[in-house]
């Protein structure tokens, strides 16, 4: 019997993007199912809460079959332990990414020896579409819409009308 395989694509996503969900759209092809971990991840101080980043991925990621949604916090090494998944899924958009990556692969497999990681380009319309800039366009009043799900677009929209 073949053994099911499946990724965790963890980040922040701070948050999810056009550019994650085409990934995820692509690994579920790849792989058995993938969960996209979210992470904590207060060292980055982000926009929306753990629960908020978690509640938009689900509405994002709605109906697309094989993928799960769920936060997390502590070593990704053990959430993967905990999901029985042998493979970690990233994104690379730029070569400082890779580098970035690279390092985190060897880092990841010797806290865990049988994950792996698998680096996956975006689609070249999507490579430019990043969480930081996303939310500096809403931040400064732009339409996000287009780089975003439009549940995204609705709660930037939301979070940066009550900052004002």
């Amino acid at each position: 019997m073949k053994k099911r395989v499946i990724a965790i694509y963890p980040g922040t996503f701070d948050p999810l993007t056009n550019g994650h969900i085409d990934l995820v759209n692509r690994a579920k092809d790849l792989f058995d199912h993938v969960v996209v971990a979210i992470a904590k991840s207060d060292r980055k101080n982000p926009l929306f809460s753990l629960d908020e980043r978690v509640a938009l991925a689900q509405a994002s990621l709605a109906g697309i079959d094989k993928v799960s949604v769920e936060g997390f916090s502590g070593l990704l090494a053990e959430f993967a332990v905990q999901k029985q998944a042998t493979v970690l899924l990233r994104g690379v958009r730029t070569v400082a990414d890779f580098e970035y990556e690279s390092q985190l692969a060897e880092i990841n497999r010797s806290l865990n020896v049988g994950l792996e990681s698998v680096l996956l380009t975006p689609r070249g319309e999507l490579a430019h579409i990043s969480s930081t800039i996303v939310r500096d366009v809403a931040a400064h009043g732009g339409d996000a819409s287009k780089f975003v799900h439009p549940s995204v677009a609705q709660a930037l929209n939301l979070k940066f009308q009550a900052k004002l």
